[in-house]
C-alpha cells in the first residue's frame, strides 16, 4: 500500500470522490503543509487535502492523476467551484519522491501543461481534520460540495 494526498477545493468532494475509484483502499481529509499540527489554530497556510491509500497494483500515479483531473479546474488559483482561498488550491503531495517526480511527468505530458497550476510539493507536514469533516458526503449526501453530483459518484458501486 502507498498514499498520496490530493487537494482540489473543499475536502468533502475531493474525499467522496477518490474512496470510490478502483484501487484506492482508504481515504482520510485533511489539511496539507500548514505549519501547525493542529485544526485549533488559525489558518497556517494549508491545503485542504485527501490521504489517498491506494494499491499500486491495482492503480497507477497516472491514472490517479486522470481521475483528479476529471474533478479540478487544473487552471486555477485559490479557487474551486465557489470555494475561495488558499486553502483551496490544487495540489498533489507525497512523502515518496518518486511519486512527485510521476506527477510531474503526468502533467507535463499534458498539452495544455503550460497552464496548469497545480502545485507538486513534498508533504512535509499533515494533519488530520476533526470527526465532522471525516466521509461527510457519504453521511450526508445533500451537503454542499462543488463537484458535480454526477461526476461525485461516477464510480460509485451502485
Amino acid at each position: 500500500m502507498e498514499e498520496i494526498y490530493f487537494a482540489g477545493g473543499c475536502l468533502w468532494g475531493v474525499q467522496e470522490f477518490m474512496k470510490h475509484l478502483p484501487g484506492v483502499i482508504t481515504t482520510e481529509s485533511g489539511r496539507a503543509n500548514g505549519t501547525t499540527n493542529t485544526t485549533q489554530s488559525d489558518y497556517d497556510g494549508y491545503a485542504e487535502c485527501v490521504r489517498t491509500q491506494f494499491d499500486p497494483q491495482q492503480v497507477t500515479i497516472a491514472q490517479l492523476m486522470a481521475y483528479f483531473f476529471e474533478i479540478i479546474d487544473p487552471y486555477s488559483v485559490n479557487k474551486q467551484g465557489d470555494d475561495v482561498g488558499e486553502k483551496y488550491r490544487t495540489g498533489v503531495y507525497s512523502v515518496n519522491p518518486s511519486h512527485l517526480e510521476q506527477v510531474k511527468a503526468y502533467i507535463s505530458e499534458r498539452e495544455d501543461c503550460a497552464k496548469i497550476v497545480v502545485e507538486v510539493l513534498a508533504l512535509s507536514n499533515y494533519v488530520k481534520s476533526d470527526d465532522e469533516h471525516q466521509d461527510r458526503l457519504t453521511r450526508f449526501p445533500n451537503d454542499y460540495c462543488h463537484i458535480p453530483f454526477g461526476l461525485l459518484n461516477k464510480y460509485k458501486k451502485q
